[in-house]
């Protein structure tokens, strides 16, 4: 009898799992949803003809592993209306007729053709802060040594399908996003660029500079919060101005309350020192290529960097999950909608890890009451480890229910409004081409805006109407968490037009989703997360994936990652739980000078 894998939640963690076994084991997954919709925090919600992103997701990432599996599930969509695909060589001859060329992108010395590259900038650790990049001594260094380096890339090519149903493709998209602040656009990420210092102002920069100065003089000592860790490497002014504001609404919580722990380990080696010796390598490498440029045409606009293009399903993120569900079932799996996990029924297992305990069972519930055991013999789950350690029918130590209980998230809420034009435009007069905003005005509650159309023009019902979404960050005892949606969609229409985005009259319709536990937090019992931990692992086959799940604030490609990882060690007869909680370890370190 073939063995089962009970796999709770049908999110990109438990969606990847269920296709990773039936691919390469003769497992059988069985995929438990306590909702009713695939793709968990990623996937795509509709509203009258329109599809809204909860929170935005780019589909790229550092693990080619991750790259070429979306690829394979949903091409990239490389086509130009009206235009043939180039042969071989063809379109470079003088008067060859006009053919579309392979799509090519590149970041950080790595390129590919056809595919979108596999390593590139996280997502910036405070949010809306811009990818903190910077670079060691060792690599400015060879830089300097090598004024030549940067033209010396590594091309990589890989080959994927062709699209054989033109509505299951990635577009290759691109992509902008800027900061709102002052009533005025900002570069995203922060830059020291003439729009930067032009916005800024005369007074305001001297202000940052003169608080820069008093920093770097009389340092905070001993560092006890994120605050302190802030003002301590790019002065209060700087701190106020583009850090406080936003990340204290992404995360509820003051900046002094924050540990400065979690700081250094997001944001080691950062400070304006770094950001102004970057800002004058780069202007001097300028310099540079336009001179090489000059000599040599072929360089003109090849030069495309990741922040400027990403793959996207032509739908929105739950197309891409939904075709993995439906061939989990078409492949033999068992996907169980609206079934919300209970309890965990356990008994003396191998002995071989820990205190040898292993599940046995889960018991679910249906909304209509109907209830059901699942037994089964491997058990992954994503839902939140507070709500896991509650639903485990075994005697859990004190200490770890303490560590359990207290461990905190963040709610979210995106308001879709449907309107007729949006006040700020491009310089041409067209709409705006960001696909983020990030709203760092303090006087509204407002976080980031996307505007949908920008992510795919698919998600649009009428092309003529512009469809954007107002992010907002709670908890879900808030007021605003507990707002009527009539009453909420008032209030976001309000913030908008209070800083100058639209005019309230231009708005037709609007749509509320509230997105519970969306942000696992780096406090309240956080700093004791091991304890809980090595609890966990002593159950030999149960095995936390994902976000929530592990308690990792993982895009949806770690997410993935961690779910194979258990796979490749069942396939292999031993699952390294050790490996397994290191998954995003470097990458959340990203920004530590090596």
């Amino acid at each position: 009898m073939r063995k089962r894998a009970i796999i709770i939640g049908a999110g990109p963690a438990g969606l990847t799992a269920g296709l990773e076994l039936l691919r390469r084991s003769e497992i059988v997954p069985v995929i438990l949803e306590a909702s009713e919709e695939i793709g968990g925090i990623s996937r795509t919600i509709r509203y009258k003809g329109n599809r809204m992103d909860i929170g935005g997701h780019r589909f790229f990432s550092k693990s080619d592993r991750v790259m070429q599996w979306w690829m394979e599930l949903m091409p990239p969509d490389l086509s130009v209306p009206g235009v043939p695909a180039c042969d071989a060589g063809a379109g470079s001859a003088a008067g060859a007729a006009p053919c579309a060329k392979p799509v090519e992108i590149g970041y950080q010395g790595k390129r590919r053709v056809v595919t979108v590259p596999a390593h590139l900038p996280e997502e910036p650790p405070l949010r809306g802060l811009g990818p903190l990049q910077v670079e060691s001594e060792e690599e400015e260094a060879e830089v300097e040594d090598d004024p030549e380096a940067e033209a010396r890339e590594e091309l990589e090519t890989v080959v994927v399908p062709e699209p054989a149903n033109p509505d299951l493709v990635m577009l290759i998209r691109p992509r902008r996003s800027r900061i709102y602040y002052l009533r005025r656009f900002f570069d995203y990420p922060i830059t020291l660029t003439a729009n930067t210092l032009k916005n800024l102002g005369v007074v305001r920069l001297l202000r940052v500079g003169a608080s820069y100065a008093a920093s770097r003089i009389h340092q905070i000592e001993p560092e006890k919060s994120l605050e302190d860790f802030l003002i301590n490497r790019f002065g209060r002014e700087l701190y106020l101005t583009f850090f406080k504001s936003y990340t204290e609404k992404v995360w509820g919580t003051p900046c002094a309350e924050i540990s400065a722990e979690w700081g250094a380990q997001r944001i080691k080696g950062l400070s304006l020192t770094t950001a102004v010796k970057h800002f004058v390598k780069k202007a001097f490498r300028g310099r540079k290529k336009v001179a090489a440029a000059a000599g040599d045409v072929a360089q003109k606009g090849t030069d495309t960097s990741l922040i400027e293009r990403f793959m996207y399903p032509k739908f929105g993120p739950g197309q891409l999950w939904e075709h993995v569900a439906e061939l989990v079932r078409q492949k033999g799996g068992e996907m169980h909608m609206g079934w919300k996990v209970e309890g965990l029924n356990f008994v003396e297992g191998s002995g071989l890890e820990g205190d040898g305990l292993r599940v046995a069972s889960i018991e679910a519930v249906r909304q209509d009451g109907e209830r059901r055991t699942f037994a089964g013999d491997y058990f992954f789950s994503t839902m939140p480890m507070r709500e896991l350690v509650r639903a485990m029918r075994t005697a859990v130590p004190a200490n770890v229910l303490e560590v359990s209980d207290g461990l905190q998230y963040r709610d979210f809420i995106t308001v879709g409004l449907l309107a007729d034009r949006l006040k700020v435009k491009e310089p041409d007069g067209g709409l705006l081409k960001d696909t983020w905003i990030y709203i760092q005005e303090p006087d509204v509650l407002l976080g980031r805006l996307q505007i949908f159309n920008n992510w795919s023009p698919y998600l649009v019902g009428d092309p003529d109407k512009v469809w954007i979404g107002l992010e907002y960050f709670c908890y879900d005892t808030d007021d605003l968490w507990k707002m009527a949606d009539e009453d909420l969609k008032k209030f976001a229409i309000a913030e908008v037009a209070k800083i100058g985005i639209l005019d309230a009259d231009a708005v037709s319709d609007a749509h509320v989703v509230r997105v519970p536990k969306t942000y696992p937090a780096y406090f309240g019992t956080y700093d004791r997360f091991n304890e809980l931990r090595e609890w966990m692992d002593c159950f030999e086959n149960l095995f936390p994936i994902g976000r929530n799940g592990m308690h990792k604030y993982n895009n949806q490609d770690h997410s993935m990652l961690t779910a194979m990882t258990v796979v490749d060690g069942l396939v292999a007869g031993h699952v390294n739980k050790a490996a397994l909680w290191e998954i995003n370890t470097e990458q959340e370190y990203h920004e530590e000078k090596k």
